[in-house]
């Protein structure tokens, strides 16, 4: 062993340029087989670096510029930061795949790029990823016209705004430049479209949620919870990463209506767990359900014939319904409403809102019902109806109604009575509106009454003078009147009179010269009935001629009649031969000569 080696070890006193190399190499400090293997390890730490293939490498350090990487090369790489984005968690001893790009810069450092290496194997590890229905990483770059772009393994992808969260989302900004999981839920392979979604990891985890949750549930169980939404029908209460849902009738012993009377969003309340089903995972609960039942509470000193005061908080054709206290209501039907008869929907009488005093008629604690009534708190009108308002006597209402046979009238609150149509006016009209209109106000005269049922019958035309007592004085039956012919009819015309209208059958419209008279004509025409019940004069132009006819010829044959007579006697007087020459006189004397 030479000065330079003793005992298998180097002899460091030795000068580095006076040094045996040659003893020191066959000096036996390694044999053949630790050489061998010293050498491939040493050309292992030395593999041949390709550009343009992708290896994995290991992360050795990071910042926030840049990220170093080593893939067992004399050199590391440097990789821009950004380039990580999508990974978050990234951290020293992570191993990623990174592409080659140069073996040696410049500076003679190895260029290398994770984000070509991921976009080279990108639609493979997509494709992979869907098929084995894999939980991905995405790194969310942008918003777009419906939803968000989504960066996922280096390849664009769209996340639709319904696939973003279980709940509607009004600000996509908030996800821009966030990492978040996903599911790819859809990839188009002619087109390289792919889709994720992250509701479909968040309603995986709430459903494990809730069927852990319902797996523990008890009817009456109280749980504590977050309002979470707000529907015209309910609210949507958050137990713990469980929705359950409080239906609307179950916020309140009182009429709710809407539910943000009772709740605001994000308040935190106390529930009960009314039902729950474990195949459909719904869960009911109750927030009135809490608290004691109004009537339970209601006052024992309360009875028939107390007075209450109310809001009205429902209105139905039929009725309303007056809250007393909260959970508690009594109906008014409308019969109750009013002494009037006139009133037959609870709309005419009542708005909802309406603060009102009431008098209870009948309450039913076990069934939980009470009647009331408002007409009980004034004076029942018809009580003296006949003293205030007696039969003949004379006043003024407002017409409410018009109908096809009458007009009501109202004469005071409450009471109402009938102007039927043959008591409107004295002359004939086919419908009241001829008269009359809603609202107006008419003079009445009070004609009968029925207590019983609460009906007055009521007279107008009675106020006025009978227009047929001028008439029947004006034209007598029998008199002769001029008039002009007016409008005809099949069976005959109206006449127009001074002051009034007759009318005359075809017969009677026939002239002395046998022709029919026409319209326009102005004829003396003779009264031959007056019609009181219906209104009517009947006029004659014939008789006035004919009956001239007729009389003139009664006086001529009247004549005739005596100077026949006279002669008679005469005959008896004379001799035999004078019998001739009266013969021959009496002759022409009958003759007319």
């Amino acid at each position: 062993m030479s000065e330079e080696i003793k005992n298998g070890m180097l002899n460091a006193s030795v000068a580095p340029e006076a040094f045996d190399w040659d003893a020191f190499e066959g000096s036996g400090l390694y044999d053949a087989a630790q050489k061998d293997e010293i050498r491939k390890a040493y050309d292992q730490t030395l593999s041949k670096i390709v550009e343009g293939e992708v290896v994995e490498g290991e992360v050795t350090s990071i910042s926030k510029r840049e990220v170093v990487v080593t893939i067992g090369g004399k050199s590391e790489g440097v990789i821009a930061a950004p380039e990580f984005r999508y990974n978050p968690d990234l951290k020293v001893g992570d191993k990623v795949e990174v592409y080659v790009e140069n073996a040696e810069d410049k500076k003679g450092q190895l260029v290398l790029s994770h984000k070509k290496a991921r976009t080279l194997k990108s639609w493979d590890r997509v494709n992979e990823a869907f098929e084995n229905d894999e939980i991905v990483k995405g790194y969310v770059k942008t918003r777009t016209k419906g939803g968000m772009i989504v960066d996922v393994f280096g390849i664009e992808a769209f996340l639709p705004g319904s696939q973003i969260d279980i709940k509607p989302i009004r600000d996509y900004d908030q996800f821009v430049d966030q990492t978040i999981d996903f599911k790819i839920v859809k990839i188009n392979q002619e087109g390289r479209n792919v889709v994720v979604s992250h509701k479909v990891l968040l309603e995986a985890e709430q459903e494990a949620r809730r069927a852990e949750l319902i797996g523990k549930l008890e009817k009456g169980q109280v749980l504590e919870g977050v309002v979470k939404n707000i529907t015209n029908y309910g609210v949507f209460v958050d137990l713990g990463g469980v929705d359950g849902l409080i239906h609307i009738t179950d916020l309140s012993w009182g009429r709710v209506n809407h539910p943000e009377e009772i709740v605001s969003l994000d308040e935190k309340i106390k529930v009960v767990v009314l039902d729950f089903n474990e195949q459909q995972k719904r869960i009911a609960l109750g927030l009135k359900q809490l608290s004691a039942h109004p009537w339970d509470k209601l006052s024992e000193d309360l009875k028939v014939g107390d007075k209450v005061t109310g809001k009205v908080v429902l209105i139905a054709d039929y009725g309303a319904f007056i809250e007393i206290e909260p959970g508690v209501e009594g109906l008014v039907h409308v019969s109750e409403m009013s002494w009037s008869p006139r009133l037959h929907s609870a709309q005419e009488f009542l708005k909802v809102g309406d603060e009102v005093e009431a008098q209870i008629l009948s309450i039913d604690r076990e069934a939980r019902k009470m009647s009331l009534g408002l007409k009980q708190l004034t004076a029942n009108p018809w009580e003296s109806i006949r003293e205030k308002y007696p039969v003949g006597s004379k006043h003024t209402a407002t017409v409410r109604n018009v109908t096809n046979f009458g007009v009501f009238a109202e004469l005071e609150d409450g009471v109402e009575g009938l102007v039927h149509i043959s008591d409107l006016s004295w002359t004939k009209i086919k419908h009241p509106s001829e008269v009359v209109a809603p609202g107006d106000s008419i003079e009445v005269q009070i004609l009968d009454f029925d207590e019983v049922n609460h009906k007055l019958s009521l007279g107008h035309k009675q106020l006025t003078p009978n227009p047929w007592d001028e008439i029947e004085a004006k034209f007598p039956v029998g008199s002769t009147v001029e008039g002009t012919v007016a409008s005809a009819t099949d069976k005959g015309a109206n006449i127009t009179l001074d002051g009034a209208e007759g009318f005359a059958f075809n017969r009677e419209l026939v002239k002395e010269d046998g022709k029919q008279a026409v319209a326009g004509e102005k004829l003396p025409f003779k009264v031959i009935e007056l019609r009181r019940s219906t209104g009517r004069i009947l006029l004659s132009h014939l008789r006035t001629y004919q009956e001239v006819k007729e009389k003139a010829a009664a006086t001529e044959a009247s004549n005739t009649s005596k100077a026949v007579k006279s002669i008679n006697k005469a005959v008896e007087k004379t001799t035999l031969g004078d019998i001739d020459a009266l013969a021959a006189l009496k002759e022409k004397l009958e003759k007319g000569e």
